[in-house]
């Protein structure tokens, strides 16, 4: 029998991530309107999006991939609508 004991999150822990990841979608959901209006340069655009990323981080360390997998494509899909990208 393995030993390891398994550590369960607290509903304090559970809260908290919920709080973050609600932040998160809605901070993810403004930036991506704020580009959708098409009133931002190209680099003010690609600075938003990495200043998304960074507060993403913050929010949760060491999950680098995780942004890349779920947000990144969305943000590259806006981009190429909005900035005709290739």
């Amino acid at each position: 029998m393995d030993e390891r004991a398994v550590v369960r999150p607290t509903q304090d822990e559970i809260d908290d991530e919920s709080r973050r990841l609600r932040r998160l979608r809605i901070v993810v959901q403004l930036t991506l309107e704020t580009i959708a209006g098409g009133d931002l340069s190209l680099e003010d655009a690609s600075r938003m999006i990495a200043e998304t990323r960074n507060l993403a981080l913050d929010m949760f360390p060491g999950k680098e991939s995780a942004f890349d997998l779920l947000y990144r494509p969305k943000f590259q899909r806006m981009m190429h609508a909005v900035y005709r990208l290739q």
